[in-house]
């Protein structure tokens, strides 16, 4: 996979964690599973493209990850939805658990 390829699925993840966290809660059927363990799948998904192609940009990714969790968190009151610590706390593990294969790629050689 090439840098640019990385970029685009990282954006197409972005948008798609946008989609899903900032339109307005629905009357659907209750989630399967836990909304951490999504918050941490997708954030995961969204690190993992870019962390594989250039794992030393492990810290600007989790930074820019974090960042784009807790910029989401700020915006979710605006479309009633609530805004929580622990989703940020699941953000921020799912982007430690993306970044390690590209970290082990890297240390293979």
């Amino acid at each position: 996979m090439k840098t640019t390829s990385a970029v685009l699925l990282t954006l197409v993840v972005a948008c798609v964690i946008a989609l899903g966290t900032l339109s307005p809660p629905g009357d659907g059927a209750p989630l399967p599973v836990s909304d951490k363990l999504l918050h941490a799948i997708a954030f995961a998904l969204l690190v993992l493209p870019l962390s594989w192609v250039r794992p030393g940009w492990w810290a600007v990714l989790a930074i820019a990850a974090l960042g784009y969790g807790g910029m989401i968190e700020l915006l979710q009151p605006i479309v009633s939805r609530s805004a929580e610590w622990a989703d940020l706390l699941a953000d921020a593990v799912g982007i430690a658990i993306g970044l390690v294969p590209g970290q082990m790629r890297a240390r293979r050689g």
